[in-house]
């Protein structure tokens, strides 16, 4: 991956300055070369951006009638034109809004941080994990089609699986040789770890919440009794649409950020450090290797145009670079054609007040289903504000493709018909929604790339290195795909590959296998 290899070559070549961690301090200068970077998301503006700085000549293509790609919040007066759809518009108040691409930053995806400190983008903190949201898991066990508190399930599951373990250790059932005083210290761990009494027995404790809640006086709260792990396991509750335990992802793990007043604010203020080189409405249709340069062809509301650099970086999703004419190598074209990308969608739901935090004390956290939702966020900002946008469903791959091939009224009606089993305050205060799907978006057409074994190993490396005069980037050229920070790193590569080049240095690439 260029990411991994290309900034120690610079260094080695003297063509990288130690700097801070995350400055990008290239030696050289562009010299006023011409380069043309296709598509106007975070990469594609990243790499016009950084490569303005050293002096080249940019100009980037995006057929969009707005920069920021798949980083895009929606608010009142938002158009969305899926492939098979009309043209619908977001009818939220002015000062509502929900993300409908990224709306997490992790606290260890430093470039993506250090770009909002250098744009001045302010962040706060994004609640990712509540305890207090719910499991609802629709089915016919004792558990099922009942609003479960998630710390209810999290503590239960883990205070039985330490007493299990906590019994085989016991009874010598540990396959792994334990001293007797290493096995009271894992006894000790595991009682701490799962709340287990003296006598290693789970029995629920205060970490599960409150039947009754303890106060002044004479109220000295009550425990919940924990759910039989029997009827945790016969009502779904432990298969693998709960599986995602955020405290345990490495990427999810608290804190996390967010930029104040939607993850736009990053593309915008890209924007408008690019703004004087961003030709917008403008689809590409050819794309050409010259002997020397490149040959862009695309076309507008004026009509076709051609146009030509000295080289090029292409940011475009590979789904929509797919379907465009072009002279690239078997190598990149199977590339191109072979990697996957993933279905997804999101519903974002205004509702008159915020019952949410009103009637059940959630702020910020995500409840999780087995249906066809998958997900519900609460919004980590605005808190106790008069209204507010939930994601309604942020769903993927079969059940992203069978709720977007819905019309967008059936989008609304299906998830206020799942919506309200969990939260029947739906009913009275629901006013409006805007729907996403990624991969009916037509200059998305994919939420993210996703590798299997294959396409990692065999089409990957061949979109690492250039071909001829285009390079490739965009958050599908690293291992942080999803993730905006894949877009800046990828960008970052591009950048300093091309650099390079342009400095008469030749680099290293990944070989392809």
């Amino acid at each position: 991956m260029l990411a991994g290899g290309t900034y120690p070559a610079m260094m080695a070549l003297g063509l990288l300055r130690p700097a801070p961690a995350h400055a990008f301090n290239l030696n050289g200068s562009g010299a006023g070369k011409h380069i043309i970077i296709l598509g106007a998301g975070l990469a594609g503006m990243t790499c016009a951006y950084e490569l303005n700085k050293l002096g080249y000549r940019c100009t980037i293509i995006e057929a969009r009638q707005r920069a920021g790609g798949r980083c895009w919040s929606i608010r009142n007066g938002s158009t969305q034109t899926e492939i098979d759809k009309p043209t619908v518009t977001a009818r939220f108040d002015e000062d509502q809004y929900f993300n409908a691409g990224p709306s997490r930053i992790p606290h260890n995806h430093e470039l993506t941080l250090h770009y909002c400190k250098e744009l001045g983008v302010p962040i706060q903190v994004y609640n990712n994990v509540n305890e207090g949201a719910y499991y609802f898991a629709e089915g016919k066990g004792p558990l099922s089609n009942k609003k479960i508190k998630v710390r209810e399930v999290h503590n239960d599951i883990r205070g039985y699986m330490s007493e299990m373990l906590a019994k085989s250790i016991d009874h010598g059932g540990l396959d792994s040789a334990l001293t007797k005083e290493d096995a009271e210290k894992v006894i000790e761990y595991l009682k701490a770890e799962g709340g287990l009494d003296v006598d290693k027995l789970y029995k629920a404790s205060a970490r599960r919440g409150y039947s009754e809640m303890y106060g002044a006086g004479d109220k000295p709260g009550k425990i919940g009794e924990p759910h039989k792990l029997a009827d945790m396991i016969h009502s779904g509750l432990m298969d693998p649409d709960f599986y995602n335990v955020a405290e345990y992802t490495y990427e999810l793990q608290m804190t996390m950020f967010q930029a104040v007043g939607g993850m736009d604010k990053i593309s915008s203020a890209l924007q408008k450090k690019v703004a004087p080189f961003l030709k917008m409405g403008a689809e590409v249709t050819d794309i050409t290797n010259l002997p020397e340069g490149v040959k862009v062809l695309y076309k507008d509301a004026t009509g076709k145009h051609e146009l030509t650099a000295d080289l090029c970086i292409c940011t475009l999703p590979l789904p929509v670079l797919s379907n465009i004419n072009h002279n690239f190598s078997g190598d990149v074209s199977r590339a191109i054609d072979y990697i996957g990308y993933i279905p997804t969608g999101k519903i974002g739901l205004q509702f008159k007040r915020r019952f949410w935090e009103e009637d059940e004390h959630l702020y910020g956290g995500i409840t999780h289903t087995n249906n066809d939702l998958t997900q519900i966020f609460y919004p980590s900002y605005d808190y106790l504000g008069k209204k507010g946008i939930l994601i309604g469903y942020y769903n993927f791959n079969e059940k992203a493709q069978k709720i977007g091939a819905l019309g967008y009224a059936d989008r609304e009606k299906f998830a206020l018909e799942k919506g309200r089993l969990i939260h029947p305050q739906y009913d009275k205060e629901f006013e409006s929604s805007f729907s996403v799907s990624w991969h009916k978006t037509k200059y998305s057409l994919g939420g993210w790339a996703v590798y299997n074994t294959d396409t990692r190993k065999n089409q990957y490396p061949a979109l690492l290195k250039p071909d001829k005069q285009v390079y490739f980037a965009g958050e599908h050229l690293t291992y942080l795909n999803a993730w905006m920070a894949g877009a800046f790193e990828s960008a970052r590569s591009a950048v300093a590959a091309l650099h390079a080049r342009v400095s008469g240095q030749r680099l290293q690439y990944p070989a392809q296998h």
